[in-house]
């Protein structure tokens, strides 16, 4: 019989991660996803309790966070619930709405700065051409990156996390690498 092996988005038996000075970026393959729409005439949902977000926001409550993807749209967010049917139980908590399983669609990684606000705000316009006023903690965007459409959210000054296609995992890692190192080197 063939032990199976779990690998990450981005192929390691455990997630990356990369200290670059006060940054450090981490490969969260904890993080369960599930994309919910609120069906036409239906009540706005609320799963697990969660408030969900306008646009442009993302909300945490307990356990779970909901961010803003279109009309009707968010995404959930689970961690720590990577390895179970997440979407089922978004689904049991949203009654009447649309759900479907997207962890493994996405890859997530992590940004924070010990710097704080500074840190993250150096790399921000690195990252994406929006003023990083419109990056507010709370806040969640759709926007390009590189060659990628990535989703970028502010879970804090200090704390961003980015959403990319799972299949472009290394491009994605990549380019944040990349645009963190040249942030430190014109920083230095």
């Amino acid at each position: 019989m063939t032990d199976l092996i779990p690998h990450t988005a981005l192929g390691g038996t455990t997630p990356r991660q990369l200290r670059l000075r006060d940054l450090t970026m981490t490969e969260r393959p904890d993080l369960a996803l599930a994309w919910l729409a609120r069906r036409q005439g239906a009540p706005l949902p609320a799963p697990f309790g969660l408030e969900l977000p306008g646009p442009g926001g993302w909300h945490q409550g307990g356990d779970h966070a909901a961010f803003w993807t279109g009309p009707d749209q968010w995404m959930i967010e689970g961690p720590g619930r990577a390895s179970e049917d997440f979407a089922l139980a978004v689904a049991k908590a949203a009654p009447g709405a649309s759900v479907s399983d997207q962890t493994d669609a996405w890859v997530a990684v992590d940004i924070t700065a010990t710097s704080g606000v500074a840190g993250i705000e150096a790399l921000l316009p690195r990252l994406v051409n929006l003023d990083p006023r419109r990056l507010a903690p709370g806040s969640a965007t759709r926007t390009g990156f590189e060659h990628l459409s990535v989703f970028i959210i502010r879970r804090a000054a200090d704390h961003l996390t980015v959403l990319g296609m799972r299949s472009a995992a290394g491009s994605l890692w990549h380019g944040l690498e990349r645009a963190a190192r040249v942030q430190l080197a014109l920083s230095a």
